[in-house]
């Protein structure tokens, strides 16, 4: 059914000075940033990847005013919208986007390494298997001696996809694009013991959603 007159006016007011907004980063707003209250440092910097609309990017650097958060997307689109969020926000801790794209190989040179966390909100299952390659990798590189890599979307978990709406969202997008599809979390974490990070936690989210989150061990 068509939006209501109310959401598509909404739609319309967000387009007029160039700001986007997901349907889906609003309903996962306010879960994600409870979540990260509690696996991000008091101060630091934080690389957010595939940031799409900059909703994210934007209510984080709201809530959380000691770190300084580098939004980044490989979509000029996307990227202006960042930039309309940040012009909006002027929020002092929100950095210009940058045009980052994981599946570019070494992705990360240009970047100054040292972030405390590295974000990725609904990447891995609308992109090819190089772009969670990809993001490992850079989080290798990138990361702190302490940092995080903190992923967020559904997942499969030892071969297992449930619930049924999860396997026919899975069967949607292999449809739209064989590379595309739901990752298995055993598949993650073998590439992430390639990239000297081990999984440190598993949270249960909504819309059967799981936050999950590689760090290095020892945390020197």
């Amino acid at each position: 059914m068509p939006p209501e007159p109310q959401v598509r006016a909404q739609a319309l007011a967000a387009a007029a000075d160039g700001r986007r907004c997901a349907p889906a980063a609003a309903r996962n707003l306010q879960p994600l940033t409870a979540a990260l209250a509690a696996l991000l440092p008091p101060k630091g910097r934080v690389l957010e990847v595939a940031s799409g609309t900059g909703q994210h990017a934007a209510h984080w650097a709201g809530a959380f005013p000691a770190i300084i958060f580098q939004p980044s997307d490989p979509e000029p689109a996307a990227r202006a919208s960042i930039a309309a969020w940040r012009d909006h926000t002027a929020l002092a801790n929100l950095l210009a986007p940058l045009a980052v794209d994981v599946t570019a190989p070494a992705w990360w040179q240009p970047l100054e390494p040292g972030f405390d966390a590295i974000i990725a909100v609904n990447l891995t299952h609308i992109a090819p298997w190089q772009a969670t390659s990809g993001l490992f990798q850079g989080a290798d590189a990138l990361l702190s001696s302490c940092g995080r890599l903190v992923v967020y979307g559904p997942f499969a978990e030892h071969g297992v996809l449930e619930p049924e709406s999860n396997r026919l969202f899975d069967r949607s997008l292999r449809a739209q694009n064989p590379a595309w599809g739901v990752r298995d979390v055993t598949d993650l974490d073998a590439l992430a013991t390639s990239h000297a990070l081990v999984r440190s936690q598993r949270i249960a989210m909504p819309a059967n959603n799981l936050v999950l989150v590689w760090e290095r061990r020892p945390c020197a």
